[in-house]
């Protein structure tokens, strides 16, 4: 018989007592507290921990505690900011605290939860998001730029995947201080082929990236270059479809490469090099066209940018900037930049993010994201207002249904 322990506010516990006695479960322990929790739960022998996702009752040390012994912790979260609390000590599927007793009981025997923004699961009314993020070739800073858009995303409260699908080489894990002995990606390709992709299958092949400011999950890319056959289009798409039921929002990191003309080869069945690329940039929703500002970088990202509208044509397009300084732009710096799409590009609402050389090089220096290395980096808060102005805002409409909140105004302030 599976042994639960109960912290939770007294008219829960009498709700959960009555249900779980109903369903064949023993409670073991009821407390008010967490610190009354943990000391009882060496003394109960529990199996699994039903918590409340309150600061009096949900803590780090109550969470270390149930993964040293091996007890399955359900977070029960009333309101958003319990769900962020839950989600800063790394609890990405918190449940719904005013779910009926039929949600949570899968919950009790270990079958995993979808997180959403409500508390029910993603549908129709709410669908999760799929965001590329692409960059030219040279190093416009596209993957730190990811990165950076996914822990954001995290540290607003959303359940989030970070997907490195570049055919030629992902950066994200040590960028993120990840061991990468077998790449999450790959991993989850191989088992879409074989249909047996799960939730389940996912949370085993992606690493978590743990942060106080918003944890999120990383499908690490391909190691090594030659591995590029792994990842075919079906492959890639399956992934991405099964990742929209997993979190709330994919943010993918693609290749630099948008060349089709592989397409004109004698076998016609044969895996493409750019395919990973040009089906996450089909399949999104958003996609970021990252370029660099400087002569070379600009001119870079204007002469492939028609190109990536192309490629992703219902996709919402945004460009963001990196690296705005006037010592390689001149006097005005985001004004000459923004002049510049504008003209030749036709971009109107482009983000510019300030030049912060010591804030990327601590975070990849500490394997951290800008926002836990150098929360006050400039850099940092211009990729912040980008994200809660294009990616995350949502408002209601009359019916009570919500949806994303129309372009907002361009971001070209600086930090």
């Amino acid at each position: 018989m599976t042994v639960l322990g109960l912290c939770l506010d007294r008219r829960s516990q009498e709700r959960f007592v009555a249900e779980a006695a109903a369903s064949g479960y023993l409670v073991g322990a009821r407390v008010a507290t967490g610190r009354e929790f943990l000391a009882a739960m060496d003394a109960a022998q529990l199996d699994v921990a039903v918590v409340s996702a309150s600061r009096g009752r949900l803590s780090a040390d109550l969470v270390a505690a149930c993964d040293r012994g091996g007890i399955r912790l359900v977070v029960l979260a009333a309101g958003e900011s319990e769900r962020r609390h839950a989600l800063a000590l790394g609890v990405y599927d918190a449940l719904d605290a005013a779910s009926d007793w039929a949600r949570i009981e899968p919950s009790l025997r270990g079958v995993r939860a979808v997180p959403s923004r409500t508390g029910g699961p993603i549908g129709a009314e709410e669908p999760s998001r799929v965001i590329a993020v692409w960059g030219p070739a040279g190093a416009p800073g596209r993957t730190t730029t990811a990165i950076t858009i996914a822990a954001e995303l995290a540290a607003l409260g959303h359940s989030v995947v970070l997907a490195d699908a570049d055919p030629y080489g992902g950066a994200s894990a040590p960028a993120l201080g990840l061991l990468d002995e077998a790449p999450g990606f790959a991993a989850a390709c191989r088992l879409t082929a074989s249909g047996s992709l799960t939730h389940d299958e996912l949370v085993r092949v992606a690493q978590r990236y743990a942060s106080p400011r918003g944890a999120f999950w990383v499908l690490t890319g391909i190691g090594r270059a030659a591995r590029w056959p792994e990842l075919t289009a079906d492959r890639v798409e399956g992934v991405l479809a099964q990742c929209r039921t997993w979190a709330e929002y994919t943010v993918v990191d693609v290749g630099f490469s948008l060349e089709t003309d592989e397409e004109i080869t004698s076998d016609l069945f044969a895996p493409r090099r750019n395919a990973a690329t040009l089906t996450a940039l089909r399949s999104a929703d958003d996609v970021i066209a990252v370029g660099l500002a400087d002569p070379v970088g600009l001119s870079r990202l204007l002469r492939a940018y028609g190109d990536l509208v192309e490629a992703a044509p219902e996709a919402r397009q945004h460009v963001i900037v990196n690296r705005v300084r006037a010592s390689a732009v001149g006097a005005d710096p985001f004004g000459q930049v923004a002049s510049t799409l504008q003209r030749f590009a036709g971009v109107q609402a482009a983000a510019m993010v300030p030049d912060d050389p010591a804030g990327f090089d601590l975070a990849v220096l500490t394997g951290r994201t800008v926002r836990d290395a150098a929360p006050k980096s400039p850099a940092r808060a211009a990729v912040r207002r980008f994200v809660e102005r294009e990616l995350a805002p949502i408002v209601p409409t009359e019916h009570g249904r919500r949806r994303h909140a129309a372009r907002p105004r361009p971001v070209s302030e600086p930090a």
